[in-house]
């Protein structure tokens, strides 16, 4: 099984107690994930935790250690088990019904790499996943010590469409929560965090090319969830709009974002762990350059 080359080089070792009044958002993009974890590792060193969490897909699964504090935990798990088939390969089709292994990374990896639940399910910490009802087509927020399973929402919020199986959750099924809120950036707004730190997965100037998806949405969801499809339809255009809100908050410094500092090409199902790897050091070095002035906008 391919292991990147310089797993013995991530950082490892716990996040301090200090928490500072804050809202982190988290961007999805499947493998791009890699990116975040490395800017959360980097965060933890410098002493940045936020006391609130959302994420998004991706965002989701790599938000979860960051609350727990433990720097390194996500790297290690993605960058060594990348190609273990009961996370990512057959396995995790038998099992998940989909191309995660979310039970196999929630119970047996958690034991290699057991999660700090205790500073995870501290009340002081939020933590929010996002995922998409598949019946209305909209998104739903669960937020830990409010929800009945956070780590149910968090494999719902991953569940990529098309591929997978919806997830159940208390009689009803959701699916990836990118679909329909890319960026939650509007629930950020509205919450009693002031300060907002957003950690992109592409660059500033990345938009959505406007391909159209509309026959292959139409053939798996039309007739049985035609919202759900409709989203899916006019996933590009919204994120694209999106974006540019998110560049005009940015420039009136209601918000900081973190973002890229070069393209991200890796694909979607990115298997090559060396790249992977090189993805988390642009994160980690990216946050480090940006720590200062991250901290300056905290008022840290």
């Amino acid at each position: 099984m391919k292991v990147y080359s310089g797993i013995d080089t991530l950082p490892d070792g716990r996040a301090s107690d200090h928490l500072t009044n804050g809202l982190l958002v988290l961007e999805g993009g499947a493998w791009r994930g890699m990116y975040t974890q490395g800017a959360l590792d980097a965060m933890m060193e410098e002493d940045i935790n936020l006391s609130a969490t959302i994420g998004v897909s991706a965002g989701a699964m790599s938000g979860f250690s960051y609350v727990a504090g433990q720097i390194g935990r996500s790297a290690r798990l993605n960058l060594r088990y990348r190609h273990d088939r009961n996370y990512t390969g057959a396995g995790a089709v038998i099992k998940d019904h989909g191309p995660t292994g979310f039970t196999y990374l929630f119970h047996e990896l958690s034991k290699e790499i057991p999660l700090d639940e205790e500073r995870f399910y501290d009340p002081s910490r939020r933590f929010v996943a996002v995922a998409t009802n598949i019946e209305t087509g909209k998104a739903e927020y669960f937020e830990k010590g409010k929800c009945t399973d956070i780590f149910k929402a968090i494999q719902a919020s991953a569940t990529v469409p098309y591929v997978s199986e919806p997830v159940e959750i208390d009689g009803s099924y959701y699916l990836d929560g990118g679909i329909e809120q890319k960026i939650p950036i509007d629930w950020a707004l509205e919450q009693p965090e002031e300060k907002i730190v957003l950690i992109r997965t592409r660059d500033r100037d990345y938009r959505k090319p406007l391909r159209s998806v509309h026959r292959v949405a139409k053939i798996e969801y039309g007739k049985t969830h035609p919202d759900l499809m409709y989203d899916l339809y006019e996933e590009s255009e919204h994120y694209n709009i999106l974006i540019n809100r998110i560049d005009q908050l940015e420039q009136v410094g209601r918000i900081f974002v973190l973002a890229p500092s070069r393209p991200v090409t890796i694909s979607r199902f990115e298997g090559d762990v060396e790249e992977l790897g090189a993805l988390y050091w642009l994160g980690y070095n990216d946050a480090k350059d940006a720590s200062s002035a991250m901290k300056e906008y905290l008022n840290q």
